[in-house]
């Protein structure tokens, strides 16, 4: 019985991953949006709420990580130089983690890094499985 479960879905894997892709650079879009463009929801006030203006340009390091993050999450979105992307996105994950979660505690449900940390390695898994059988890259590979 959990042979043929495996082999099931199994055979959905490639299907999946691309939608695993999809949604992780749907969802790191709307991160970079939100810094640069305060869309679809504005950045967070001192309070936690969504009310504040998009990231003034050129201020360090959430511009930056907002440009990183938009361009990133349409190349991974549309599966083009996954690996790459993901690579350069898991590491602005870290780096983002290290410098503004864990100063204010050693483990991410303390510090608020959760969220970091789980894209961080998302990303990370994308890097070695790749984007799937739906993603601009197979079709590079085919042409």
């Amino acid at each position: 019985m959990t042979t043929q479960l495996d082999t099931r879905l199994g055979t959905l894997s490639p299907a999946v991953i691309s939608l695993f892709r999809v949604v992780m650079g749907f969802l790191l879009i709307c991160h970079g949006a939100q810094k640069l463009f305060a869309w679809p929801v504005g950045m967070p006030n001192a309070a936690g709420e969504l009310v504040g203006p998009a990231v003034p340009a050129g201020t360090w390091p959430f511009w930056y990580a907002g440009v990183i993050e938009f361009v990133l999450g349409l190349l991974i979105l549309a599966g083009l130089f996954t690996r790459i992307a993901a690579f350069i996105a898991s590491g602005e994950m870290a780096f983002a983690y290290f410098t503004q979660h864990q100063p204010n505690g050693l483990l991410p449900i303390e510090n608020g890094g959760e969220l970091a940390v789980t894209y961080c390695f998302g990303f990370f898994l994308l890097v070695f499985i790749g984007g799937g059988a739906y993603a601009l890259d197979s079709m590079r590979r085919k042409g």
